[in-house]
């Protein structure tokens, strides 16, 4: 409703504006004489070609156009000069029609500043009243229309834009989180067959040589007794062999370290949260108990992150430079002028006191926590397995 009222408001003020014109003429000119019955049939079928030609479009629109000219010139050659404004507006409607530059809108004051007389000044104001009108939209009110519908078309090409985008970055999750359970799968297939090669080969030994030694164990005793320290030998040994196996085959403390902050961020953007994670350096060298620690104090900040900033974008960044880890969690939200260590703060902070770091916060533009940790010893063998 709101809508169609926006599109036909130029043209309620015209017709309006039309019928103001000719009460303003009937009532100047004919209130002592009246107004003729030919006079007024004029003026209604005048009024009807200008209403019409309105409701109509193409050639049957430019055909109503020229009657309503035909009978306007009629109107001023039998009636008289003072439908001379008629005339003004039908001008003002063939320009707003055709939509030359501004300058020929100037035009429609060339008849009134020729037939000069008595209402000259009266009508030299409504033809500017209407020339107000008419500039107005065909310059002002029609430029913005197309500035308004230009604007919406690109918001909704960049719209649909951000759509391929977030299509195409959720294909790319889903893709990566598949190959990452096929890369899985393939791990425990690879572990299941070692497993049952070495373990499988080990038992099956032991239980036959366990089975000959309660044969023997009464007739021969230093004979089973042999066979059951070579049992526990053995046994010895395939325990080596499993646990060299699962140091081979499990990722390194690192690489965990990066699954669980991709896994966070993907949490986060499932949420509406812009979330970046950036690493700089050889992750591979900082100890294990740095890791747990950026670890712990992550989620810790995006969790007082998403709960109080109201923010709409996270960053966690990791640089090793050196013999130094700086590791930073910070948020685009409110940020707060002061704040009190609650029990998360304060854990932060023990757990980076404990490895002899530094921790400190900013909070004028949202909220940024910075970890420091200091140098490790670099016989130390750093984010390998348990």
């Amino acid at each position: 409703m709101t809508g169609q009222f926006q599109e036909n408001f130029f043209l309620a003020i015209r017709m309006v504006l039309l019928l103001a014109l000719e009460i303003y003429i009937i009532l100047t000119h004919y209130t002592l004489a009246g107004a003729s019955a030919w006079m007024l049939l004029l003026l209604a079928c005048f009024t009807g070609a200008s209403v019409s030609k309105e409701l109509t479009d193409g050639k049957l629109r430019l055909v109503l156009a020229g009657v309503s000219c035909i009978l306007c010139i009629c109107i001023i050659i039998i009636i008289g000069n003072e439908f001379l404004l008629l005339g003004i507006y039908i001008m003002f409607e063939i320009l707003s029609m055709v939509k030359p530059g501004l300058i020929w809108y100037s035009m429609p004051f060339v008849p009134v500043c020729i037939n000069i007389h008595e209402d000259t000044g009266m009508q030299l104001l409504i033809t500017i009243l209407i020339g107000m009108v008419y500039v107005q939209n065909d310059f002002i009110v029609v430029a913005y229309k197309k500035q308004a519908m230009e604007d919406m078309v690109s918001n909704q090409i960049l719209k649909k834009d951000w759509h391929k985008r977030e299509h195409k970055l959720q294909e790319e999750i889903s893709s990566g989180m598949l190959m990452a359970q096929n890369q899985l799968l393939e791990e425990r297939e690879g572990l299941s067959q070692a497993l049952h090669d070495k373990l499988g080969h080990t038992i099956n030994g032991s239980v036959y040589q366990l089975e000959a030694v309660k044969i023997i164990m009464e007739k021969e005793p230093d004979a089973a007794k042999g066979m059951v320290q070579a049992v526990i030998n053995e046994l010895r040994g395939g325990m080596d062999e499993i646990r060299l196996i699962l140091r081979k085959e499990l990722p390194a403390k690192y690489e965990m370290a990066l699954v669980q902050l991709n896994k966070l961020c993907h949490e986060c953007q499932q949420k509406g949260i812009e979330t970046e994670l950036y690493t700089e350096g050889e992750l591979h060298k900082v100890p294990e108990r740095y890791l747990h620690i950026i670890l712990d104090n992550a989620y810790e900040a995006v969790s007082n992150s998403l709960k109080y900033s109201r923010c709409s974008k996270i960053e966690i960044k990791i640089y090793v430079m050196n013999q130094v880890v700086r590791c930073m969690v910070a948020d685009n939200g409110t940020g707060c002028a002061t704040f009190t260590d609650g029990m998360g703060i304060a854990g932060m902070r023990r757990r980076v006191r404990e490895v002899n770091g530094i921790l400190d916060f900013e909070t004028e533009a949202g909220f940024k926590i910075n970890m420091l940790f200091p140098e490790w010893n670099k016989k130390e063998e750093a984010g390998k397995g348990l």
